[in-house]
């Protein structure tokens, strides 16, 4: 880890990593020679200045070799204005003969909030389905349900703050020391500041992050429900819960009686160690824990979480200072790519798709001519229905899902099978890309402009530090252009992210009068030089 260093220098810019969704700040100097020096903002709250490896390696990754240059067709070079008309014709024409909902969007926690909120608005408000959905599906969707099901919306109830105020962290399904190496540092410093803290990590392997660990919990793989159920049952045992807080939940006795009837055996644990780790969380009130792939990636990703959020609700340990469950992301954008809808089974701004009033008001203040009344396909099943011919024309834009989804051989071949793929990447090189009838050149991190959010929600800037080599654009002005080619001029008329940001920012308002927690309409009059700032 980079120390902590002295505030911006002549030259540097402001910008935000683009590896993770701890989402720390980075201060960017092109170094004349096409690259960049790269160290930690110090003034940026996610790290403070602190930059793990892969952070200080960002000015490494800016070279140009293997750059996708200019737009392909079949293969050839072809300008900008054939490349787009020949994906609007295409999309076009596919839906009028086959309906909207055979076509589909499959995009990335790579991109940034406007070009996600673009995508977003093409696909469900105008094209009229909500076939969109991005690989953050692979990792984050278990804890999109389980927030969901135990909020209403998809809300993570913390800060990093928490992190350093809490008196016990709880590590689950988290190698947080090699994966998220910024907040994993600032727990450790937290700890050797505060001697009485404590750290217990769950984790069927001894890791790295066991490293600061008072307590290291090796339970059977898949076991954590049955943990954080007899936890749960011991909480209701020892008369932990919080009854005042109780009168704003609902199922609390169904939970308690799935938690009594919980089989521990099967954690592979001794009756001593969960008697100790039971004992540390309901003996300490400010308790954080934190998950993440571990817990989300499994085949009961969304229980595990209700589990976990189960005992924070019993004890009412949530929403307050240094206490809550902590979901951690893993994309540098994951979390503005949910909250903006980017989900097939999400409306913008934790709006409801099967809610008539939210798709009402969001189909208005689009003035959208059609919306979709059901989820669209997620990402599996979207590539099945490639797979099956149901899905005819695709467009991928900022991931590689020939290579990076489940059962990858089978994906690739149902993407080669596809009448028609267009493809936005940075390289022709991928698996995916040599798939595409259509390459379209898109920005890379460093030469383009927008925001991102982070694990905390924090929203932070991601800015432009050198041009983009070639013809290469951004995805948002990219699906912008299709947009106004499909028929759409007016309502895909931008010119600048800052005006993206301004027209989601106002959405959210409506959000915010249907009780959602997400309500940026603040920034709906931000002008240029705000933005900028």
């Amino acid at each position: 880890m980079s120390a902590a260093q002295p505030a911006a220098e002549p030259g540097e810019i402001r910008t935000t990593c683009a590896y993770c969704g701890v989402g720390c700040g980075v201060l960017a100097k092109p170094d004349g020679q096409g690259g960049l020096t790269v160290r930690g903002d110090p003034d940026h709250p996610a790290n403070r200045g602190r930059l793990c490896s892969k952070g200080t390696a960002l000015g490494e990754t800016m070279g140009h070799e293997d750059r996708l240059l200019h737009p392909m067709i079949g293969g050839a070079r072809t300008d900008w204005g054939t490349a787009l008309g020949h994906v609007a014709d295409r999309f076009r024409e596919t839906i009028a003969e086959h309906g909207p909902d055979s076509v589909a969007f499959y995009v990335s926690g790579q991109m940034t909030t406007e070009d996600y909120y673009v995508a977003n608005k093409l696909m469900k408000g105008f094209i009229g389905s909500a076939n969109i959905d991005t690989n953050s599906r692979l990792c984050m969707a278990s804890t999109v349900a389980g927030h969901k099901r135990a909020f209403g919306t998809d809300t993570v109830p913390g800060t990093y703050e928490d992190l350093e105020l809490a008196d016990l962290v709880v590590l689950t399904g988290s190698n947080l020391a090699w994966c998220h190496p910024v907040l994993h540092q600032r727990i450790a410093a937290a700890k050797a500041a505060r001697p009485g803290m404590r750290v217990v990590v769950i984790d069927p392997r001894r890791t790295a992050t066991c490293d600061i660990a008072d307590l290291h919990l090796p339970l059977a793989a898949g076991s954590d429900v049955a943990l954080f159920n007899a936890l749960l049952a011991r909480i209701d045992a020892r008369g932990a819960r919080d009854t005042r807080f109780a009168r704003h939940l609902d199922g609390m006795e169904e939970a308690l009686a799935a938690a009594h009837a919980e089989d521990v055996s099967v954690t592979g644990l001794s009756a001593a160690q969960i008697d100790a780790f039971c004992d540390m969380w309901i003996g300490t009130e400010k308790v954080v824990t934190v998950f993440s792939q571990g817990v989300n990636q499994s085949s009961a990703g969304t229980d595990k979480v209700g589990a976990i959020i189960n005992c924070h609700l019993a004890t009412g340990r949530i929403g307050r200072p240094g206490m809550g469950p902590f979901s951690i992301t893993g994309q540098p954008n994951a979390m503005g790519g949910r909250e903006v809808g980017g989900l097939a089974n999400t409306l913008a701004c934790h709006l409801d798709i099967e809610n008539p009033a939210h798709r009402a008001a969001v189909q208005g203040f689009w003035a959208a001519p059609a919306m979709p009344d059901r989820p669209g396909l997620k990402a599996v099943d979207m590539f099945r229905a490639v797979e099956r011919g149901d899905i005819k024309a695709i467009w991928i834009i900022c991931t590689n899902p020939a290579v990076s989804m489940p059962e990858a051989d089978r994906v690739r071949d149902a993407i080669a099978g596809c009448d028609f793929v267009a493809v936005s990447d940075i390289t022709a090189s991928t698996d995916t890309a040599r798939l595409a009838h259509v390459l379209l050149p898109a920005a890379g991190w460093g030469e383009r402009d927008g925001t991102v959010t982070n694990s905390d929600r924090t929203i932070s800037r991601q800015r432009k530090l050198l041009d983009a080599p070639g013809e290469a654009r951004p995805d948002w002005a990219i699906l912008a252009e299709v947009g106004r080619r499909m028929g759409w001029a007016a309502v895909f008329d931008w010119e600048t992210p800052a005006e993206v940001l301004r027209e989601y920012a106002a959405l959210s308002g409506i959000a915010g009068r249907f009780g959602r927690d997400f309500d940026i309409s603040g920034l709906a009059d931000l002008d240029a030089a705000a933005y900028d700032a």
